[in-house]
């Protein structure tokens, strides 16, 4: 279990890097996709097989394709919203997510135990499909994700190290402009009737 955890993980470092890596170039809304399609491709093999060299593979690519696909869900979020309410818009996203699947563990082992299997041959104790619900979750988890990445807009390569000036504050400024523009321009017309003055004299 130790070392299926650690290439899991392994898997989901990678799948981070590379697809986040991609997105540069590909676009956020298609990585999304294509890592939640792959996703839920390897979801019976990640949640059915039985034998540990299997198991470590499933892992390993399940996983990947899991942190890419939300590893790239921040960056495509922050690209989507309004200057002044980034990191608010994905540290609350972040946070309800938290709040949302806090009962999940709970609503499994109660769908779980809709799924008897044979009871141990040692202990004699019940035992659940765990399996099967966690595919269920999973598959509905990605295909949530697919057509909300598919129904979305994008705004890849969108300046992210500089605050876009708001339409109201581009109108103010412009005003500002011209007022500053036009007290200018009134200053140097004094002046040079006064030198005008000063030369007729």
């Amino acid at each position: 279990m130790t070392v299926t955890q650690v290439v899991a993980n392994l898997g989901a470092i990678l799948g981070g890097t590379l697809v986040g890596y991609f997105s540069q170039t590909i676009g956020r809304r298609t990585s999304i996709i294509v890592a939640c399609l792959l996703g839920g491709a390897l979801v019976y093999p990640y949640t059915y097989v039985r034998t540990g060299n299997d198991i470590m593979a499933a892992a390993f690519f399940e996983q990947f394709m899991v942190q890419g696909a939300w590893g790239v869900i921040p960056i495509h979020l922050m690209e989507l919203s309004p200057p002044s309410m980034r990191t608010f818009v994905v540290g609350t996203s972040y946070q309800l997510g938290n709040l949302v699947s806090s009962a999940s563990s709970t609503i499994e082992a109660i769908i779980g135990e809709r799924y008897p299997l044979p009871k141990d041959p040692v202990t004699g104790e019940a035992r659940f499909d765990y399996g099967k619900v966690m595919a269920i979750f999973m598959g509905a988890v990605f295909a949530y994700v697919v057509v909300l990445a598919f129904i979305g807009p994008e705004k890849l390569g969108r300046d992210l190290e500089h605050v876009e000036d708001s339409e109201e504050e581009e109108t103010g400024k412009r005003r500002g402009d011209m007022e500053c523009a036009s007290y200018l321009g009134e200053v140097g017309g004094n002046k040079g009737r006064a030198e005008e003055k000063e030369t007729v004299s």
